[in-house]
This record gives structure tokens, sequence and C-alpha cells, in this order.
């Protein structure tokens, strides 16, 4: 702790240009300060007198050694309810929040033009020395720059920030995922963010596995940024999972972000949870052949609309996924409604209800690219400051992209119809099914009263005939050909007033199909 407050001290009275010991002033002071402070570090045990400290370096020793513990005790208590938004990779207590979130990512960095393509493939640590190197700097036939990071890990957050100067709200957004954080467009002065909710079906293993490393990753940066206890966030994902076991046999489809910055420079930033670079295979295809839209524009705002376009097809292939079993659900209900293929539909429903919410805002996303750009970039232009007073209004999003966006939107609709649809079709098979149980037990008692007032007749017969009465000859006589003179009479006469409603629709159904034979001919 001494030697805490020496280092202090003398640095206070650098900074206030006067010498800490002595009473020099100026360059030979701050010699004699250093040379002294040399000989004290090394030979402590010399018998030499220290100089006096004056009362001001003692009061700001005393400060900064406050000022110290207080900044360590609320280094770890500046986040949560109440903490200050958005995150600044360059506070020490970020790297201390965040620094836990680690995973081996897959950067590809591809620099491309109208006539000329390059591709680098590049890991953690390889990209974060990229950055900082010179080797990072554009050269003069890069119209755009794309920096695809499959996976989330703050070193690699933490150098794109600070090489790009990303907003500290954005960085937040691509570090806080929660289940109900929705797709979104945010303008900011530098840049456009976006935050797309990719749908893809989890068919094959490869699919569950990365479904699985974004579960972890998700873990990791709940732990770093939310204020609950990991054994909540465990008893959660443990809850999930029991649901999940439950739905086994439906379809699955995850859910996971997609995080796009747009750069007045031409630089496009992605960044997705998942580690394997799949989902952008089909655009890096199109980005080596010379002759596709995306080559030949050389617009960042075109490979923005191409990202958003992907992300609107592998939801159409959800959709058609889900249309393909309510088709077969619907089928297993028309032959025979059973209560396993009725909770497979309420499952079904469910679902739907949980995506259209998570599909919706995606629609509104494009038609607020589309319509409200410029007007979003003139809203960031400082009317008060004179540089920027008469500066042109330029969106970020060029004319081109947005007539390609229209077909997007287009396809949105289609998604939004059809989820519309097939809840539609869902909530008429599950009334169906009702009907259907309700309709079989009144058939079922149906069935039972007639057959009770079919053997009501004898009933009454044997009963009146079983009595014991005296001084009857007759009982004995005709046995039981009696009985059956006077039942079945009976039996003829009253179930036929029960059975006229059958016999009127039985009726109508001959005359019926009979005048259907006569159009036919």
């Amino acid at each position: 702790m001494s030697s805490e407050g020496s280092d202090t001290d003398i640095q206070d009275g650098e900074r206030a240009g006067s010498p800490v010991y002595g009473n020099g002033t100026g360059a030979n002071a701050l010699a004699t300060s250093l040379k002294s402070r040399s000989k004290r570090s090394l030979h402590a045990h010399h018998a030499e007198p220290l100089p006096e400290r004056r009362p001001i370096d003692k009061f700001r020793s005393a400060v900064n050694k406050i000022v110290a513990m207080k900044r360590s005790t609320t280094v770890m208590s500046s986040f949560g309810a109440g903490a200050e938004p958005g995150i600044d990779p360059r506070r020490a207590s970020m790297e201390m929040q965040y620094r836990n979130v680690q995973q081996d990512c897959v950067i590809e960095i591809v620099d491309y033009s109208a006539v000329s393509s390059s591709f680098l493939n590049m890991r953690n640590a390889e990209f974060v020395d990229w950055c900082s190197s010179p080797r990072s700097k554009r050269q003069a036939w890069v119209k755009v720059r794309w920096i695809n990071v499959s996976g989330v890990s703050w070193d690699v957050i933490k150098a794109l920030s600070v090489k790009h100067e990303l907003h500290p709200l954005a960085l937040e957004d691509v570090l806080h995922t929660r289940p109900d954080n929705l797709s979104k467009a945010d303008y900011f002065v530098h840049h456009l963010f976006l935050r797309i909710l990719c749908h893809d079906v989890d068919e094959d293993s490869p699919s569950l596995r990365s479904a699985r490393r974004r579960v972890v990753v998700e873990e990791l940066i709940q732990e770093a940024s939310s204020p609950e206890s990991t054994d909540a966030i465990r008893q959660r994902k443990v809850d999930e999972a029991k649901l999940d076991a439950l739905k086994q046999g439906t379809l699955k489809v995850s859910v996971s972000p997609l995080f796009v910055f747009l750069f007045r420079d031409g630089t496009v930033i992605s960044i997705s949870q998942d580690v394997t670079p799949d989902l952008m295979i089909p655009i890096s295809q199109r980005l080596r052949r010379p002759d596709t839209i995306l080559r030949t524009s050389a617009d960042p705002s075109m490979l923005i609309q191409s990202i958003i376009s992907l992300v609107v097809d592998k939801a159409v292939q959800v959709i058609d996924a889900y249309h393909d079993q309510i088709s077969k659900i619907e089928h297993q209900i028309l032959i025979k409604p059973k209560p396993s293929t009725v909770r497979k539909l309420h499952i079904v429903s469910g679902d739907l209800v949980l995506h259209k919410r998570t599909l919706d805002p995606i629609k509104t996303l494009v038609y607020g690219l589309r319509r409200y750009d410029i007007d979003r970039c003139a809203a960031l232009i400082d009317d008060s400051d004179p540089a920027t007073k008469d500066q042109p209004i330029v969106g970020f999003m060029s004319h081109k992209s947005k007539i390609y966006l229209a077909d997007v939107y287009d396809h949105t609709e289609y998604i939004l119809s059809t989820l519309d649809m097939i809840a539609g079709i869902g909530e008429s098979l599950t009334d169906y099914s009702f009907n259907m149980a309700s309709y079989s037990m009144n058939d079922t008692m149906r069935l039972l009263t007639m057959i009770t007032i079919i053997c009501l007749p004898l009933t009454f017969v044997s009963g009146y005939f079983g009595m014991n009465f005296d001084f009857e000859t007759w009982r004995t006589e005709w046995s039981d050909v009696l009985f059956w003179i006077i039942a079945l009479p009976s039996i003829i006469v009253i179930s036929p007033l029960f059975i006229i409603p059958d016999i009127r629709r039985m009726i109508h159904y001959i005359q019926t199909r009979h005048l259907l034979k006569g159009f036919n001919r």
C-alpha cells in the first residue's frame, strides 16, 4: 500500500507541473524527483531522511486511494437494472463482464468489386491481429468489404468495435440475445444496424449440433448480461428441455438472431451465433462469380438485400414444412381422430402462433428499409450544426436494392398469409376433432336409447307375467306363447315411432341420389 501511495503521489505531482519532493520547479525539479524516486526504490534501506510531503499531496493521495477502492467495488455492479445503456469495449467493467463469452469463430473476409474479388478465412487470434495491423487497410480497387463472423466471442466483437466504431447500443443488442428480441433496424450516424431472426428446420444431426452450440453461447451471454443467478438460468434451460421432449414427433425449428452492420464506406459486417458458416454459403458462391448482380453492381446495400432475402427464403422453407405437416395431420384426423393426433395438432398450432410473432417484424423491417430509409437518415442530421446544415441527405439503401426488396416484401406477405391459412386449418381441424368426439358420444347414447326403447315392451311384459298371482291357470297353460303374442306387436308398434327421423333422412338421401343421377345423364 505504501508503494502504491508513493506512485500515486508522484503521478499527481507530474500532472500538476510541480515536483513532489523538494521545492524545485521545471525540468530540473522533475529530473531530481525521478532521480530520488529511483534511488529510494533501489536502496530502501538507506538511512537518508525523506523530504516531508505537503498537505495537498497527502490529500490527493488519500482521494486517489478512495477513488481506486470505489472503482474496484463498483466494477461488477455496473450492469443490471438501471445500468448505463450500451456496451463500450474500452471500459474495464465491460472487459470483466463479457470476457467469459469466448467461442471459436469462423471469420470470412470478402473484398470485391465489379472486376475482382479476394477471400480470406481466419480464426479469433488471427483476426484480432489482422484488425490492428496495416494489412486490414482496404485497397483502392475494393468497393465492398464483407466481414462474415460465424460465432459470438468477446475478443472478436471488441476488435470489430474498436476498428469500425460500432455503436454501443448495437453491441448491446449483439451480446444481449434473449428469446423475446424481435427483428428491427436501427439507424446511427456512422452505420445501419439490422437484427434479423433466422428460422431454419432442424432435420439432420449437424443442425442439431449447431443448435446446441447456439444454446451454449446464449447461456454464456445470459450469465454475463442477466442479473439472474446461474441456477435460475440452468433451471429455465431444464424446463425448456422437458418441453422439447414432450414435442417429439413434431417439426423442430431453430430461431437464431443474425446481426448486420452497413457502413457508408461500403463495409458490411454480419454476425451470427452459429459457428458453421453454412447460412452464407449461397452468397459467397454468388460473389465468386463475376456475372452476378452482387459483383456487377458492387453495391453494399445489394449485399444487405441478399442477406435479408436469404433469411426470408429460409422462412419460406419453414412454412412449406409446416404446410406438409399440417396436411399429414389433416389426413389422419379425417380418417379417424385420435388423441395423439389432436395433441400434435395443438403443438403445431402453438408453434405457428410463436413463429408469427417472430416473422411479422421482418415484414415491417423490409417495408421500413424501402419506404423510410431517407427519412430516418434525415433525422440523424443535426440542424444546429452549420457544417451539416446544407449537407445532402443520402440513405443507406440504393434505388436498385429497394427494387429487389420489393420482391422480398412479397415473400414476407406470402409467409404471413400462409401462416394465417395454416392456423385457420389447424383451428378447423381442432373443432372438427372435438365435434366428431361429441358426435360419437351422441351416436353411442342414441344407440343405447334405441336398445332401451326396443327392449322396453319386453321388459314390461316379462315383468308383468313374472309376478306371483294366485288362482290363474292360464299362466301355466299358455306358457311363453302368450308372452310373445303380447310383446311382438308392442315392439312393432313402438319402435317405428322413434325411428321416423331416420326413415325421413333415408328417403331424402335416396331422392337426392336419384336426382343427381338424372343430371349426370
